[in-house]
């Protein structure tokens, strides 16, 4: 993350809490920060040095005309004034870090092969409160290439009893083996 993403988003952190808008601010900036990673277009719009300043608020207010908090809006306008459009998708990541921080809530990411049972996704949120002390925001995703088993991170642990890992492990183990039969 640059220096430059932190600090804008340090910013607009301080303007929230003061205006009391974390909450609207922070739906609007992860709403923002998928549609530039989902939109590649999206993406190299922003980051284009052809299309002038003007054309790109023109096209954003278009695409979030009434989706977005007026505060929100208004950073965008500022963001691209000063021609740091480039940054809005690194901005918003860094804002969605500093509001988790902010909140006292960390990440916590389950991979699992098949999509969850409430009773499983329970026992998981209760493994994962076991390994920190904040407030877990829990997100799932489905990856059918672990066969079977689960990923949790929780911050920066990582906790892998998939099938596909254990593979992984076995094949290394086989390759580093020096086994010579006798002849």
């Amino acid at each position: 993350m640059s220096r430059i993403a932190y600090r804008y988003a340090k910013s607009l952190l301080d303007l929230c809490i003061e205006r009391n808008e974390v909450d609207a601010v922070s739906k609007d900036m992860a709403y923002l920060h998928e549609v530039m990673k989902e939109s590649r277009d999206f993406s190299l719009l922003l980051q284009s040095p052809v299309v002038k300043g003007d054309m790109k608020l023109k096209i954003m207010d278009k695409i979030f005309a009434g989706q977005i908090h007026n505060t929100t809006s208004k950073f965008i306008h500022l963001m691209t004034e000063k021609g740091r459009e480039s940054y809005l998708k690194e901005i918003s990541g860094s804002f969605i870090q500093q509001v988790r921080a902010h909140r006292n809530e960390v990440l916590a990411e389950v991979i699992t092969a098949v999509p969850m049972s409430e009773d499983t996704r329970k026992a998981v949120r209760e493994a994962a409160k076991a390994l920190t002390t904040k407030t877990i925001d829990l997100t799932e995703k489905v990856n059918p290439e672990l066969i079977g088993g689960f990923v949790v991170r929780v911050g920066d642990q990582q906790i892998d009893t998939s099938i596909a890992s254990q593979i992984k492990r076995l094949k290394r183990e086989f390759s580093e083996n020096e086994y010579i039969p006798e002849l």
